[in-house]
């Protein structure tokens, strides 16, 4: 398994990065952190953090600079997304939505059209909290992309 997983972690929530923890350990896969900020992580030679500086999308940039076709990345970026998908590698959001060839566009499209919206003044909300479904999806899609991995 030659492969890296990567964290958009500045945004990622905290059981999203537990699940990871987890699974990083579980099937001894390198597992790095990209913030602008220190982020905890539990001692493992399988979870690194990478402090990045401040500014907007600096953590983004490195990931996308340092990603290797086959990595997987967690975001919930979705210009970051689609970035990762054209270098060859995958994308998953912490809501357990894997962004592909087929589907990026889509979301791009929809993501620049609330910007828009924003942008002219038009209040819209953003996205619910994280709720246990989430998680549990979160945790099946990586699970199904490791063991995918693994046959």
């Amino acid at each position: 398994m030659a492969f890296q997983i990567w964290v958009d972690a500045d945004a990622c929530p905290n059981v999203i990065k537990e699940i990871l923890f987890r699974a990083a350990t579980r099937v001894q896969v390198p597992l790095i952190l990209v913030a602008n900020q220190r982020v905890q992580i539990p001692r493992s030679p399988h979870i690194k953090m990478l402090q990045v500086g401040a500014g907007f999308d600096v953590a983004d940039n490195e990931i996308v600079k340092q990603l290797s076709a086959g990595d997987l990345v967690i975001t919930a970026d979705i210009p970051l997304a689609d970035l990762v998908i054209k270098k060859g590698g995958h994308a998953l959001n912490p809501r357990g939505e894997l962004y592909t060839v087929d589907n990026i566009q889509a979301r791009l499209s929809v993501r620049n059209f609330m910007e828009e919206l924003r942008s002219s003044g038009i209040a819209t909300s953003g996205p619910p909290p994280l709720n246990q479904a989430d998680r549990q999806s979160f945790a099946n899609a990586l699970d199904r992309f490791l063991n995918k991995l693994h046959t």
